[in-house]
């Protein structure tokens, strides 16, 4: 092989790897929008882990009785607006 063949075998399997390395993929496509049911249930589990670790720090020592029954109050407040307008979402 000669050093020009040599230099254009080198050059040509750059290249190739090159759009191996960075040819975009579909995969972005292949998502689907989500839906306000989707949101919703995603943030009821944001609300569930809410109330856990409120529980798990007010058992720790670091809220106050008086923060930690204000504050939950609110969480489960919220929840239970979610999960009555995920039951109308999910009965429509």
């Amino acid at each position: 092989m000669t050093e020009t063949q040599g230099l254009i075998a080198g050059m040509f399997l750059l290249f190739t790897l090159m759009v191996y390395t960075f040819w975009p993929e579909n995969a972005f496509a292949s998502q689907r929008e989500k839906t306000r049911l989707d949101f919703l249930l995603e943030r009821k589990e944001q609300l569930y882990e809410n109330l856990r670790d409120l529980n798990f720090e007010h058992r720790a020592g670091k809220y106050p009785e008086e923060d930690f029954q204000a504050q939950r109050a609110l969480l489960e407040k919220e929840t239970a607006e979610l999960l009555a307008e995920i039951d109308r979402l999910q009965q429509a």
